[in-house]
């Protein structure tokens, strides 16, 4: 028999606000991450911090935000009516305190349960805030949550409202930085929620005065736009939608009380039930569901009272009741949908026409592709999906409702060799392997059909759980695995079209990555130092003179298992893949993947001429 651990009152521990939430940040901020994900820490301590702001705007107090980060450091003013100054101190370093618990102070507001600024001062190095009011200012400083410094000045001409500034805790955050184009895309969702609200994010304004029309035309080109943007708004709701000349699968975005709900929820849910039902009884057709939906691009807001979260960073609403006199949630949205969109497509026949026609076609697609599909089902239980082509991770076993989990990630790796060393290093319980069998089919131009009749596209499809929504997603973070060579930079590439041409929403909401390893090792009999690059090599070497060994990785599968779970584990670097915001995803596939030689190869020359350029002066 095994020998038991005494159990004593020695192991009974007291913990303070701070060093719970700094021992356990993920149930206060969701994962750590180091910047490279949209939802990794950092994003959500400055979202804490804006979310106060943003309740004083909806409060009627501030017009304007004002953000500014600058390497580490960020800074958050706006101009609402400020902190009560005898409660500075204690709303960001005592829980569950906070003026959200006054529903007559705050309605509908985002944060409510008093938590959010107390766990960006526990996990930052320095966290400053400062409040300003009838002519008064009181400031706290504080580090790790240990008040350093506060002051109060009894005169001052500075206008009121609230000053936070903070530094994430390297400790807590390794090797962290902000990305600013998923910050310009959190603010302009704030915008989008607010009209008449300005941020101003380093010397840079994001203003709307359309909301939820704007997020839409921002995210669909109007020659892409089946018909003009329908734009409906309620007391508390509002919707906008159209249909996607192009694009396959469904794309959605909302939101409750100016969060984005990035996993949906109750709101979401009735919201896509609201549709299909509305428009299926304005045309007297019972369309089935998924060619109502097809290549929808839609976005919803609603504002309820009291929310319920299905975790601290709020991204699936869980609530069924809109609060005070309202009915709930499912009842409101259908109501409010059934009427407005109804009445829309009675006034605009020519939008209700083209619709129509949408539908009849995505009908005729999907018959077309009924046996295909159902073929292709059956060819992926009969390749033992889970066994042979997807190691899955341990957050997925017996897992019938496909929650995603926010720590999932599945790598994809071609080659024996490359997928075996990841299977072996990688965390059984969140990571999980798919494994290619040579390079990927180039679907530029083809048809949702070759998704499945291609063995690699169809298991891949299957695995990642998206054949008919993003909403069914199982993996937070899908990470191409290849080689850092030209085969298996091609792999990357076609791996992207499959994304862009079939499943653009995935790159869109910044789930998709590209994993860094390492070029070089670097080492001597006391330190072994990984390399990224030539500079970092170049370092490494000058760093262990003398006559260090270095050896030059050139594939995945060179690197030992032993090695490579440093390359994908805490220290993990990821690329993701981003849209630039000024070409469309036709364009860019047209480019990149069309038929244009003269252009293209005009194009790496150029690039080329650049890297020869920097390696000559590295020389």
């Amino acid at each position: 028999m095994s020998e038991q651990t005494n159990y004593t009152e020695d192991n009974i521990r007291s913990l303070d606000w701070k060093e719970h939430i700094r021992m356990r940040p993920g149930m206060y901020i969701g994962k750590l991450g180091d910047g490279s994900s949209p939802d990794d820490g950092i994003y959500i301590l400055l979202k804490e911090v804006l979310d106060n702001s943003i309740d004083e705007f909806v409060m009627g107090a501030g017009k304007t935000i004002e953000i500014s980060i600058q390497g580490e450091r960020v800074i958050v003013r706006d101009y609402g009516r400020g902190i009560p100054l005898g409660k500075v101190v204690d709303v960001v370093s005592k829980m569950n305190t906070g003026g959200k618990y006054d529903s007559k102070a705050f309605k509908k507001s985002v944060g409510l349960n008093g938590v959010g600024t107390k766990a960006v001062n526990a996990l930052s190095s320095y966290f400053r805030v400062e409040s300003t009011r009838d002519n008064k200012s009181a400031s706290a400083e504080f580090a790790q949550g240990n008040l350093t410094n506060q002051d109060l000045l009894d005169d001052t001409s500075r206008r009121k409202g609230t000053k936070v500034s903070f530094i994430p805790d390297e400790i807590i955050f390794k090797n962290y930085k902000y990305r600013s184009e998923y910050v310009v895309k959190m603010l302009k969702y704030y915008v989008y929620l607010n009209p008449g609200l300005t941020i101003v994010f380093n010397g840079e304004k994001f203003h709307s005065e359309n909301g939820l029309k704007d997020l839409l035309s921002e995210n669909i080109k109007d020659t892409d736009m089946l018909y003009p943007i329908i734009h409906l708004r309620g007391e508390d709701i509002e919707i906008a939608i159209t249909h996607s000349k192009t694009q396959y699968s469904e794309e959605y975005h909302s939101f409750v009380n100016g969060q984005n709900t990035t996993q949906g929820g109750t709101h979401l849910a009735a919201y896509r039930e609201s549709i299909v039902k509305t428009i299926r009884e304005f045309y007297g057709k019972n369309y089935e569901a998924s060619d109502i939906r097809k290549s929808v691009v839609t976005a919803i807001a609603i504002k309820v009272m009291e929310p319920v979260f299905e975790s601290q960073t709020k991204t699936k609403l869980g609530s069924t009741d809109m609060g005070g006199e309202l009915p709930t949630v499912r009842t409101y949205i259908n109501d409010y949908v059934k009427r407005y969109l109804d009445n829309y497509l009675h006034k605009n026949p020519d939008s209700a026409e083209k619709l129509q026609r949408k539908i009849l076609q995505a009908e005729r697609e999907r018959k077309e592709l009924s046996g295909i599909r159902k073929l292709a089902k059956d060819r992926a239980k009969k390749a033992s999906l889970h066994n042979k082509k997807l190691r899955d991770c341990r957050v997925h076993f017996g897992d019938t409702k496909n929650d995603r989990n926010l720590e999932t990630t599945l790598f994809i790796t071609e080659g024996d060799s490359a997928s075996g060393s990841i299977t072996k290093s990688r965390d059984v319980n969140t990571q999980a392997v798919f494994s290619l069998k040579g390079k990927p089919l180039n679907c530029y131009g083809l048809s949702k059909k070759i998704v499945y009749e291609n063995e690699e596209f169809n298991l891949l499809q299957a695995a990642l759980n998206i054949e008919e929504s993003l909403e069914d997603l199982r993996y937070n973070n899908v990470v191409i695995a290849t080689d850092a060579d030209v085969d298996g930079m091609h792999i990357r590439l076609l791996l992207i079209t499959f994304f862009l041409q079939f499943f653009p929403e995935v790159i869109k909401d910044g789930h998709l990555y590209i994993l860094q390893t390492p070029l070089f090792r670097v080492r001597n009999k006391k330190e072994t130092i990984y390399c990224y690059s030539e500079q970092e090599r170049r370092d490494a070497m000058e760093k262990l003179k003398p006559k260090p060994e270095i050896t030059r990785f050139k594939g995945l599968g060179e690197i030992s298992p032993d090695e490579f779970v440093h390359f994908i584990g805490a220290d993990i670097r990821l690329d993701p893949v981003m849209l630039d915001k000024d070409m469309s995803i036709e364009d860019l596939l047209s480019f990149y993947m069309g038929k244009n030689t003269p252009t293209r190869q005009e194009f790496i020359i150029d690039n080329l001429k650049v890297e020869l350029d920097v390696i000559e002066e590295d020389l």
